[in-house]
């Protein structure tokens, strides 16, 4: 499944994943923003991995936010805009 978003005055935000069941698996973020330390691409990606696919763009941006380590700088991307992704990519998946 994939989902887009471009968040406004910001980057495209890309996730790609699939279901297992009822919970998001092999859940990949890309996208032409900028997001240090690189680690930090790790931890979103764990974040979201093993979710229900039924969480709101609320509580995944709060996963998200959570996960994110002690001084990480988004530039371009926000939790709240890989939230709208992940919501997209799993409602395609559904359609």
């Amino acid at each position: 499944m994939h989902g887009e978003y471009k968040m406004p005055g910001g980057k495209l935000v890309v996730i790609d994943l699939a279901l297992r069941g009822d919970r998001l698996a092999d859940v990949q973020l890309s996208g032409d923003f900028f997001l240090e330390p690189d680690h930090a691409f790790a931890c979103i990606n764990a974040a979201l991995q093993n979710l229900p696919a039924a969480t709101d763009e609320l509580a995944i941006a709060a996963a998200v936010h959570a996960a994110l380590p002690a001084g990480v700088r988004m530039y371009g991307l926000s939790p709240e805009a890989v939230a709208v992704a992940v919501r997209r990519a799993v409602q395609a998946g559904i359609a």
